[in-house]
């Protein structure tokens, strides 16, 4: 029988902050694909090689890992004031879908980089030495992100000496600004806190109920106390992702945050909205033995925070989930706040498995609803590796 021939596709596998994934200019993918729908969830799914029943992604360009099975698509922005349009989906590792429900904060720092060499940016607004600003429209959420990105004699700048935990090697250093992250299309119709609370007991039938920060800023997430849950908030990934039974008792908090945050409107639907809400839990700070070996004194953070995504506790911490806890940790009275000492602040440096992360927030009542102008965060980015992938013709 006749098999049908692989076709190539431009790409660029690219690290951004504690993430890496395969990234596509939209023009370069096939006509099918250049719109949303059945054809480029296939297509993304065969190039990340999911779904996996080994959890592998052996076929494919993913790690394995939430981190890791992820896909890009970008194009010259339709908007005003705007360069690039960015689209993200987190592809499934086991099962055959890409959720498109929110942001990849890290993978945010390599979109600046990408459009720049690309040519998805007006050569005119990249100096020739310096910092180019990339107005980028993150089309997942409808939000604005500034890229810094480092510019020598002419070409985005990867090498540098800026150190980020999670990450083995320094690079170049990429400051991104998050404008006003509170979410607006979901849950509580613009606000901040959809339920109208800092703190909410929430109920969780067959586990427990807790105390819980549920935010839209960054990513829509939910922040519960680490001693409630049974832990310290010093844990690695070992302690969590190799216990079935936590995890299992993860999601069922997440699906049922995930409805209180009114992100779904049946528990059911939360398994095909695998990359939000975030859960993480928090503590005050500790020392503690990060993943890499290195000595984290609790003089050396504000607060511990533990996130989880797509079902697994992250190695480091999600972008999207720093501007979460930047923007409840400005605001008094969340947990999130309250771990880190209750005081009012408009930054926070706070603990994750590989170390630690400090990012900026101001907040402000405006008519008596909570409002963050923007968060601001550095991460790197740098080019892995550059040309076509390639899948059978027939895959989507």
């Amino acid at each position: 029988m006749a098999h049908a021939a692989q076709i190539k596709i431009p790409a660029t596998y690219m690290r951004g902050g504690t993430s890496k994934g395969v990234f596509f200019s939209l023009k370069d993918l096939p006509e099918a694909a250049q719109v949303p729908g059945a054809a480029r969830d296939a297509l993304l799914l065969r190039v990340i090689g999911s779904p996996d029943p080994y959890d592998k992604q052996i076929d494919g360009m993913g790690g394995a890992t939430s981190s890791t099975s992820k896909s890009v698509i970008l194009a010259k922005s339709t908007r005003a004031d705007h360069d690039v349009d960015y689209l993200f989906g987190q592809v499934s590792i086991d099962k055959p879908f890409v959720d498109w429900s929110g942001n990849c904060g890290n993978l945010s720092a390599a979109v600046g980089s990408f459009a720049i060499s690309a040519g998805l940016v007006d050569p005119a607004r990249v100096p020739h030495n310096g910092v180019a600003v990339v107005r980028v429209w993150q089309a997942n959420i409808g939000k604005t992100i500034i890229a810094h990105v480092p510019i020598t004699d002419g070409a985005v700048q990867e090498t540098g000496d800026f150190e980020l935990d999670g990450v083995t090697f320094p690079a170049a250093e990429v400051q991104l600004e998050f404008i006003d992250p509170a979410a607006e299309e979901e849950g509580g119709g613009g606000s901040m806190f959809p339920t109208g609370n800092l703190v909410d007991d929430l109920e969780v039938p067959g586990i427990g109920t807790f105390k819980a920060t549920l935010i839209n800023a960054g990513i829509p997430t939910i922040f519960i106390n680490a001693e409630d849950l049974g832990y310290t908030g010093t844990e690695l990934q070992g302690a969590i992702n190799s216990d079935p039974k936590a995890l299992a008792m993860f999601e069922t908090v997440r699906a049922h945050g995930a409805l209180r945050m009114g992100l779904i409107k049946h528990l059911d639907e939360a398994a095909q909205r695998q990359h939000t809400p975030k859960v993480a839990f928090v503590a005050k700070p500790a020392d503690y033995v990060a993943s890499s070996g290195k000595a984290i004194k609790a003089g050396d953070v504000d607060l511990l925070v533990r996130a989880l995504s797509m079902g697994k506790l992250h190695h480091a911490m999600m972008g999207t989930a720093a501007v979460a806890i930047g923007t409840a940790a400005a605001i008094s009275g969340t947990l999130v706040n309250l771990a880190a000492g209750g005081i009012e602040r408009n930054a926070v440096r706070f603990g994750h498995p590989s170390g630690t992360l400090r990012v900026g927030a101001e907040a402000t009542q405006v008519n008596g609803e909570w409002v963050v102008k923007k968060a601001i965060m550095s991460r790197s980015a740098r080019v892995l590796m550059e040309g076509w992938v390639r899948i059978p013709g027939d895959a989507f």
